[in-house]
């Protein structure tokens, strides 16, 4: 009988380390994923709708001038990358949502659903800071010029274009921010 008891302890105690190899998921990292992927989703719609509703027209010299994002294939792709990081954030935000409010949500999460979660934040990270560095580069043309290549600065003759612009991109650097602070925290989860 003691014999018994004694592997009956000695089976609670391979069950209560084998929870502890299981990666967990506190109420606290799964708030923070939420809040995170909301100012991911906000921000990117906000720099894509900035961006895309950009335009000014000006008289130079008598001779009317536009400017807006589609003139520039580096601001297209600026604002395309962040329109598809945002709904792809919103896709996986359901998601979050879903997995986490599941039945069976007691029970540790898969180990392809954590890699899905880091693989994506990764992902998005780089695709939000690829539109933000192209943006910048051409941001910075326009607004300093490039006297080597003969090219004048415009933000001078488009200055609500140009500030526009730099909102869009400074609240993309905030996604990327966000971004970033998801691909670390899923990389922290408790094994």
């Amino acid at each position: 009988m003691a014999n018994a008891n004694g592997n009956d302890m000695e089976l609670e105690s391979k069950s209560c380390s084998h929870r502890h190899d299981q990666p967990t998921i506190t109420n606290l990292h799964l708030c923070s994923q939420i809040i995170l992927r909301v100012l991911v989703i906000s921000s990117t719609l906000a720099a894509t709708w900035i961006i895309l509703t950009a335009k000014q027209s000006v008289l130079v010299f008598g001779i009317p001038f536009d400017a807006r994002y589609n003139y520039s294939s580096a601001f297209e792709f600026f604002a395309f990358a962040n329109a598809i990081a945002s709904a792809f954030c919103f896709l996986s935000l359901c998601f979050l949502i879903f997995s986490s409010t599941r039945p069976s949500s007691s029970t540790p999460p898969n180990f392809y659903i954590l890699f899905f979660f880091r693989l994506h934040d990764l992902l998005m990270m780089g695709l939000v800071l690829s539109g933000c560095s192209a943006a910048t580069a051409i941001g910075y043309v326009g607004k300093y010029g490039n006297t080597h290549a003969g090219w004048s600065p415009i933000c001078n003759h488009f200055p609500s274009f140009c500030n526009r612009v730099t909102a869009s991109i400074a609240i993309s650097y905030l996604s990327v921010i966000c971004l970033l602070i998801l691909t670390i925290l899923s990389l922290h989860i408790h094994h």
